[in-house]
């Protein structure tokens, strides 16, 4: 382990503003550590006894397994809740359920909606609380994708970060969060009305000035990536919504997907191509073939061609899940 205690112990991981850069660079170096313990089969059951619960009112495959498997190899059990084992703000209030969970359970999970719901838990526990993802936040895929970055480029400070179509939900937000932090170059790519609120755009401005970093907003997709490191993006809508809400996010961000003249137009054989995921990339999913039906195209945020081309470093952020929410785990629940 590294020899500087991170210092979070009993803190919880809502969002990555509540966490300094040496503390979140701590978090990477210890993921670093734990993952290479883990390629090489030596056992790190550092929380061995403990138990946490994982509440998931939205379903994930990344989030889901690597919380599993990250807390088995920490020597944890975990409970599963979905929305229809957990009575969470229906049957129960989340004061309530957390004051319960918090009596039985040594880290509380929550994946779902609204922030307030996660930053309930935490007001209401006495034991960590973390964020799996809110409709505002998603603080431990930033850690993965940090820990990739820094993986791929041997370095964070001074990596320039475009982010291409939605910016004003949880992964626009919290990437400029950390990227801000950390002193990348974010550059937030989209039309005006898909910005992050003010608010948030003010703090990591300023953030990014104390961190060696900047944060710019950029309209032109083939402005905004020249010279970049990572061209990253995100689903541009969530199934379920009306045909009338896709109808609207093809038409305003089309001009965005991520394409391989875009990748192209960075400059640089070196830019490479992150995606927290899923994506719709083809016509290989029910969803997929559902808007290819209504809308005419094979692809939305990303071409298949870029998805599944060497600059593409998607799988080694996924893996990542599981390396940085260990760690968050461990140093939120120990001493180190």
């Amino acid at each position: 382990m590294a020899t500087e205690k991170i210092g979070i112990q009993g803190k919880d991981f809502l969002t990555l503003l509540d966490f300094n850069e040496k503390q979140i660079l701590g978090l990477l170096d210890l993921a670093e550590e734990l993952k290479a313990k883990k390629k090489a089969g030596i056992p790190h059951r550092m929380c061995e006894g403990k138990n946490i619960a994982l509440i998931f009112e939205k379903h994930s495959t990344r989030t889901f397994s690597s919380f599993n498997v990250a807390a088995n190899d920490l020597g944890m059990s975990a409970t599963f809740f979905d929305s229809h084992g957990s009575h969470i703000g229906k049957k129960e209030s989340i004061a309530d359920t957390a004051r319960v969970l918090t009596r039985m359970f040594d880290g509380i999970e929550y994946r779902g909606y609204g922030q307030n719901v996660v930053n309930d838990l935490a007001k209401y526990s006495t034991v960590p609380v973390w964020n799996g993802l809110t409709d505002e936040f998603h603080p431990t895929q930033i850690l993965a994708d940090m820990l990739t970055i820094k993986e791929h480029f041997g370095h964070l400070k001074g990596i320039k970060f475009v982010f291409m179509g939605d910016n004003s939900f949880n992964m626009g937000n919290s990437l400029m969060i950390g990227c801000a932090r950390l002193g990348l170059d974010f550059t937030a790519c989209c039309p005006e009305k898909y910005l992050q609120n003010s608010e948030i755009l003010k703090i990591c401005k300023e953030l990014a000035e104390k961190s060696g970093g900047t944060i710019t907003h950029e309209p032109d997709p083939y402005k905004a990536v020249k010279d970049a490191d990572v061209i990253s993006t995100d689903v541009w809508v969530s199934m379920g919504e009306p045909d009338e809400i896709w109808k609207e996010r093809i038409s305003d961000l089309m001009a965005y997907q991520v394409t391989s003249d875009l990748m192209k137009a960075t400059g640089k054989d070196s830019t490479v191509f992150m995606h927290c995921l899923p994506a719709y990339h083809n016509l290989d999913t029910i969803n997929g073939r559902e808007i290819y039906e209504k809308f005419g195209i094979d692809a939305i945020e990303v071409t298949d061609e870029v998805f599944e081309s060497p600059q593409s470093i998607v799988w080694d952020e996924a893996e990542n899940r599981m390396h940085t929410i260990k760690a968050m785990m461990a140093a939120t629940l120990l001493d180190i």
